[in-house]
């Protein structure tokens, strides 16, 4: 997409950010946004902004981490994550990612969508991550792990399926025609 942050571009007039919050609010008690670099960029936004503590940008279980470690200072047992480029997630993500993780000890689930191929297609941006785990994550980080289903296959993580009608609600926007499609499903066109 050129560089730059892809949450930060506009779909139907708002930014990919603006419709993922308006998604996610309503189902958490509070939003943090997971970036580096200078934070200003998202100053209309109103929220925390937490950078890596991992140096080197070691992907998404750093961000993760951030997250988790954010969550322990506000006193939260977990945190439910989410793509900043993927609009259209469902609006029952985060009680339905709870269901999936009742009965464990520490709620670890990734969503997950039907696939013809391979059965199912996880999800790993999406996902209830436990602060109980943060100082194994930061462990596991320190040690080179990358791989988001790797850890949370070693914990025993479990996966929540999301229905497909019409499109796969974790669609994301990647490309320009990525984009392009975003806007005829938001305009209600297949």
């Amino acid at each position: 997409m050129g560089g730059g942050d892809k949450g930060l571009l506009r779909l139907g007039g708002r930014t990919l950010l603006g419709h993922v919050i308006d998604r996610l609010s309503p189902q958490v008690a509070g939003l943090a946004l997971n970036a580096n670099g200078d934070s200003a960029r998202f100053a209309d936004l109103g929220l925390p902004v937490l950078a890596d503590s991992i140096a080197g940008f070691p992907g998404p279980l750093a961000g993760v981490l951030a997250g988790l470690d954010w969550a322990a200072e506000q006193g939260a047992e977990s945190i439910v994550t989410a793509a900043a480029d993927t609009p259209f997630f469902p609006c029952d993500l985060v009680p339905r990612l709870q269901m999936a993780g009742e009965g464990m000890e520490y709620p670890l689930v990734l969503a997950a969508t039907p696939d013809p191929e391979r059965g199912q297609a996880r999800h790993p941006t999406f996902g209830l991550w436990p602060v109980a785990l943060r100082d194994d994550l930061r462990a596991s980080l320190g040690e080179g792990l990358r791989k988001v289903v790797m850890w949370t296959d070693r914990h025993g993580g479990r996966l929540a399926e999301f229905p497909v009608d019409g499109f796969d609600p974790f669609f994301n926007v990647n490309t320009p025609e990525d984009l392009a499609r975003a806007e005829a499903l938001l305009e209600g066109k297949p």
